[in-house]
């Protein structure tokens, strides 16, 4: 008889509800993965909402997760029964121009595991080798779950192509725009600037380096950019929220010739924009879509070597009986919340 286990979907706006599923044969090159940690991402929370783009419901929900691989299939050499991995949960078809010459991150049709069936808040999970990343030995399995959103800023301060000395500000402080703001840091950036609408992110971002955190519901977020910067404005702005608002901000806080990349997810896709502002700043608007091939390379790189604590983050933990709690705690406005992970048993 064939192993059934549950699986959390969002079945209805604001509900999260289990179904059976059942445990398939595992490819060649398969791997199955016992979940020990999973992070909900922001993505997530577009999805219980039920307002994700990209995702209409029912979907079955993460796709940060970390685990220890319990059976390979048997052409797989690229990990071991008893490792400690993160996924990589993009899906690719592999035929396309873009996978053919090695940038499937671009992927004609690329998905992703929730898209196609498969949630990370399950006991087990499975996924192609390729996409299977063993974890540095000083990294917990909720430091792994983390490596995907990681993944995803580092690809954003990538495009950004940040230089030593160059100002940025950061719309959203969040758990991806703290991290843009770490990866900045990192990359020799100057003055970061980081605007929020909550006290303790703003708080959080202060501690992990930035030179000023903006509260936007008490003060004009741009024109305080533009007054601590002579007027020019900043050389990178990264928006990490997803409203027509931080979008137009991140805009009008460059300088003459800056770079705004958006990472944000917009559950409104109708949105206006100055456009006279690309032809008389020559500014640039770059879209950050995640973090694969490479990206995900140099984040098990960085956080295996480096003082990238993301642990910092993570300001709760909490076991799968409180999933609907977490992310009810996520979406509280009155909430502490900035990362949450879910520990499986």
């Amino acid at each position: 008889m064939k192993k059934t286990y549950p699986m959390a979907f969002v079945t209805a706006p604001g509900r999260i509800e289990y179904q059976d599923r059942t445990l398939p044969n595992l490819h060649t090159k398969g791997v199955l993965v016992k979940v020990k940690a999973v992070s909900i991402c922001g993505g997530d929370l577009h999805i219980f909402k039920g307002k994700h783009p990209t995702a209409p419901l029912p979907v079955p929900i993460g796709h940060e997760l970390s685990g220890e691989v319990i059976k390979i299939g048997k052409n797989v050499s690229k990990v071991r029964e008893g490792d400690r991995i993160t996924i990589e949960p993009v899906v690719t078809c592999g035929q396309c121009s873009f996978c053919q010459s090695g940038e499937y991150s671009l992927c004609t049709h690329i998905s992703f595991q929730y898209r196609k069936g498969q949630g990370g808040f399950t006991p087990y999970f499975v996924v192609d080798e390729k996409f299977a990343h063993r974890l540095p030995r000083n990294i917990s399995f909720e430091e792994g779950a983390l490596i995907e959103p990681l993944a995803v800023s580092v690809h954003a301060v990538r495009k950004g192509a940040v230089q030593l000395g160059q100002t940025a500000a950061i719309f959203g402080a969040g758990p991806i725009g703290l991290m843009v703001l770490l990866l900045t840091k990192l990359s020799g950036s100057g003055e970061v600037f980081v605007v929020d609408l909550k006290d303790f992110r703003l708080e959080k971002a202060k501690d992990l380096g930035a030179c000023e955190a903006i509260n936007s519901s008490r003060q004009d977020s741009v024109e305080y950019i533009l007054n601590r910067t002579g007027q020019l404005g900043v050389d990178r702005a990264y928006e990490a929220v997803g409203i027509e608002r931080t979008l137009v901000d991140s805009l009008k806080a460059l300088k003459n010739g800056g770079k705004s990349i958006v990472v944000g997810i917009f559950e409104d896709n109708d949105i206006q924009i100055p456009a006279n502002i690309f032809v008389q700043k020559e500014v640039a608007l770059i879209g950050s879509q995640g973090g694969y091939r490479m990206d995900f390379h140099i984040a098990l790189k960085l956080i295996g070597s480096s003082d990238l604590k993301l642990g910092d983050i993570i300001t709760h933990t909490l076991p799968l009986s409180e999933l609907q709690k977490a992310f009810e705690l996520l979406l509280d406005p009155n909430s502490n919340v900035i990362k949450a992970v879910i520990q499986m048993d």
